[in-house]
Parts: structure tokens; sequence; C-alpha cells
């Protein structure tokens, strides 16, 4: 842009002149503009870069390496002491009455005067027990069918073999749940658990046959994981989420539904309602759903919806680093303040708050919200030409848009008790999926994906419901056992 302007030499010719001003306040508008939009672009830069897993949705892991300030917990204190609280169980190593093997140790001489003492009766028995392993190895059970010929007629009629003995060499189904299990629940690749199996039990098993158990626990649990899905679309309450996969390296998307008893993953190449339509389990669900605030859930009207307070926690936080902003810190305080009364209403067994005390909340909740949109409200309008789409807000601008606008979903936490703080469950189900990826990096194919979910949902249903997991995946190649 040029900027350059030459004044007039007849300075008496006021018209000419008073263009040229004109002319200079249009350029100072320009550029005071580009100022501020780079002024605008710097911060957002310098924003970025001080953003961790405490003030905004980034993990932990990417904290390493940031050279700041040692970041503040959203935790609050407590006045519990470090370790296991009174009555956790624990897992002390306890001396058990039937052991499998006992070693007697006799005494036969006395360790005062050598006096013989084979003939004393014993007075007492102390006792020392030692939890070992057994050696490791394959059990081999071989089945043997009769043949017999009939003498009358010549017939010849064989014995018959168990539904499940269907070859003359096959693994038994506590190995096949046990190569799931490495693969599925512990996360080890093809290649390192038939490692595993040789080194263990000194018996080499290929990767074609960990492939083909897979697929084999795969088709049986299909009916289990339509089941699932039934008890997920019938609860009261269910939490939802999504997070990216790699499928041969292209981006995917990982959605899970949950509840305290049961998860579904589905993989889908997209993430909004399309994925969630494919899914099956929204369109049908009638209950309230916990979920961040991707805008896709709000397309769902048939159900009432809840917001995860711990993501707010962390963009207030972030509103309160980076921007200074007073009204933050009053709503994350005060979000955590009526956390904790609904926490301990809960330990008192009440279903409720007070009327009055949430109505109490909401107004200060209200006033809050009112009080920062107040400098918005008369911002100047800009002189430059308007833009297609919607006006870029601030990250603060649009959190505070968000709690303005669902001020229901955000406080549903308090006015119903069924409905948690936050959507860690959901965040809990979906984070060893991350930690897949971390592993092997991508799926290698739609097969593999499909496998994973479904089984992988199976395993964590099971662990909700305190079912042990090898006997679970044992039961899927027990012809004799229901799952």
């Amino acid at each position: 842009m040029d900027t350059t302007l030459k004044l007039p030499s007849d300075i008496d010719n006021l018209p000419k002149a008073l263009a040229i001003i004109e002319d200079l306040g249009r350029v100072i508008g320009q550029l005071q503009e580009r100022i501020d939009a780079l002024e605008a672009e710097n911060k957002r830069l310098r924003d970025h870069l001080h953003l961790d897993s405490h003030n905004s949705s980034l993990p932990p892991s990417s904290d390493q390496g940031r050279h700041q300030k040692a970041t503040r917990s959203l935790r609050q204190p407590s006045s519990r002491k470090p370790g296991g609280q009174d009555g956790h169980p624990g897992a002390t190593l306890i001396q058990r009455e039937t052991p499998d093997h006992v070693v007697a140790h006799p005494v036969s001489v006395c360790a005062g005067c050598g006096q013989d003492l084979a003939a004393v009766p014993v007075t007492a028995v102390e006792k020392r027990q030692v939890f070992e392993l057994p050696a490791l190895k394959f059990e081999v059970t071989e089945h043997q069918a009769d043949i017999k010929i009939c003498p009358q007629c010549a017939q010849e009629t064989r014995g018959e073999f168990p539904l499940d003995v269907r070859q003359p060499v096959q693994y038994g189904p506590r190995v096949k749940g046990f190569l799931v299990y490495l693969h599925h629940e512990q996360l080890v690749p093809y290649e390192r658990t038939t490692a595993l199996v040789e080194d263990l039990l000194g018996q080499p098993v290929s990767q074609g046959t960990l492939l083909t158990v897979n697929h084999t626990c795969y088709e049986q649990l299909a009916s289990t994981e339509t089941a699932i899905k039934h008890d997920i679309q019938q609860a009261a309450v269910a939490h939802f989420d999504e997070t990216g996969l790699y499928e041969e390296g292209k981006r995917i998307w990982l959605h899970s539904a949950s509840t305290p008893t049961g998860t579904s993953y589905f993989a889908h190449e997209k993430r909004g309602q399309d994925a969630m339509q494919a899914a099956g389990i929204l369109p049908q669900f009638q209950g309230i759903a916990v979920h961040d605030h991707w805008e896709s859930y709000q397309a769902f009207e048939q159900w009432a919806h809840a917001f995860c307070n711990a993501h707010h926690l962390r963009e207030l936080q972030r509103a309160i680093d980076q921007d200074e902003t007073a009204w933050a810190d009053e709503m994350k305080t005060l979000l955590l303040h009526i956390k904790e009364h609904v926490d301990a209403a809960k330990v008192a067994g009440q279903r409720s708050l007070a009327a009055d005390q949430i109505a109490a909340f909401q107004h200060r909740y209200r006033d809050i919200v009112d009080r920062a949109l107040r400098p918005y409200l008369g911002e100047p309008t800009s002189t430059a030409p308007p833009k297609r789409g919607r006006t870029k807000q601030s990250k603060t601008k649009n959190l505070l848009d968000r709690l303005d606008r669902y001020q229901s979903e955000t406080l549903r936490f308090l006015t119903d008790f069924r409905v948690p703080f936050d959507n860690n469950l959901a965040e809990r189900d979906i984070r060893m999926t991350k930690v897949k990826q971390k592993i092997s990096g991508t799926f290698r194919s739609s097969e593999g994906t499909r496998y994973f979910c479904r089984i992988r949902g199976f395993i964590s249903t099971l662990k909700k419901q305190g079912r042990n997991i090898l006997e679970g995946l044992t039961q899927i190649f027990n012809t004799n056992q229901a799952v």
C-alpha cells in the first residue's frame, strides 16, 4: 500500500487539502486495523505456547519440555492422609488356610542341651507360606474316540468328540482367551504377543493363529455388543466422547458410549453427526447425555444434555492465566463451590439440594455471566467491509457465550444428582485407546479397527461389572458356556 501523499502547492485550495486529510485518516484507520490484527495474532501465538494440561484439553504428556512455571492442579486439597484410606480392602499377601503343598521341618535335637526330641510331642507349629508360580508349560489333553465295527451289520461307529474339539491339533479356550487378553487388554502387538508366548510357554504361536483367534472372538461377541448398546440406550445417564485414531495412516475417529456398567466403541471416518447416527446409540437414547461442548451433540434434541465441567475448569484457568479475566476466576470458584455442596449432600444421603439453595447458586452463576457480558455490549462496529462466515472471537468470549447459552447444561449436576460434575467416565474409557496408538502407531486395516472396538468394549464392560477378564474371554471360546 502506497501511503505517500503530496500536499498541493497552493495551500489556499481548501477542498483538495481536505480530501488529502480524509485520505490520510482512511490510511491511518487501515493501518490501525492491521496493527490490531497483528497484535491479536501475536497474542494468540504466545498464548498457544503456554497451553498445557491444566488450562486446556492437551494431555499431560505434552507438558514435557515446556519452560514455564509449575502447573497448578485443578484438584482441591483434601483432609485425607496419603496412602490407603480407612475401609480400603488393600492387596496385602495373606496366608491361605489350605495351601497346595506342605513341607514339614521337624525338630529332632534340642538347640540348648542336645537332648533327643524325636519322641517329644509338638506343642505348636509356626507357619510361613511362599507364593510361587508353577513351571509354565502347555498342558496337553488327548481325546481318544473309539472306532468299532458291528459284527452283525459291519457298520463302523465312532465315538463323539466334544463340540469344541474339531481339529487333530488345536489350542484350547483358555489359550485363545489368553492370546486375546494379551493383545487387546495389555495392548501387546502381534509380533510381541507371539514372542511372549514362546518365551513363557516354550511353544511358538504364529501371527496367523492370533489373527484367527481375534476374528473368532469378534464374531462371537456380535450379540454381546448389541446387548451392551441396548443397555446404554436404556440408561438414565450415559457418557459420550470421541478421539482421533489412525487407520492405514489416515485419520479416523473413535466414538465411545459409557455407563458405569458398560462400554461401547465405534470407529468412523467422521467425527460429527454422521458417525453418531451410524454408531446407533444416540438416535435411540432417551436419558441424559454427558459430553463436552462439541456442537454435533446438540443436534439430538430428544434427550437432555450435561456438559463436562472439567473442560470448563481448564478453559477458565486458561482465561485466568492468559487474559487475566476476573469473571473466569469467579466462575471457577463458584463451580467448585457448588460441586463441594453437591458432593456433601450425596454423602449425607440427600437426593437434591434445597430449592432456595439451588436458586441462589443459579442466581450467582447468572450474575457472573451478565456482568462479564456487559463490556461486549457496546463494542464499536468495524469500518472494514464485512467478511463471509462468522466473526472470529477470542477463546474467552467463546467460553463466555457458551456459559451464557448453556446454563442448564452446565449446572445439570446441581439440579439432578444422577449427573456427575464431569465426563471423566468417558475420558477414562477412551484413554487406553490413545495408549494403543502410541504403541502401534496406526491400525493396519479396517478389520483390525473393528476387532479392537468390539473386543475392547467387551473387556471394559467386564471390568466395570467386576468380572475376571481372562475368564470372560475364555468363555467366548468355550462352546459349553455362555458369555
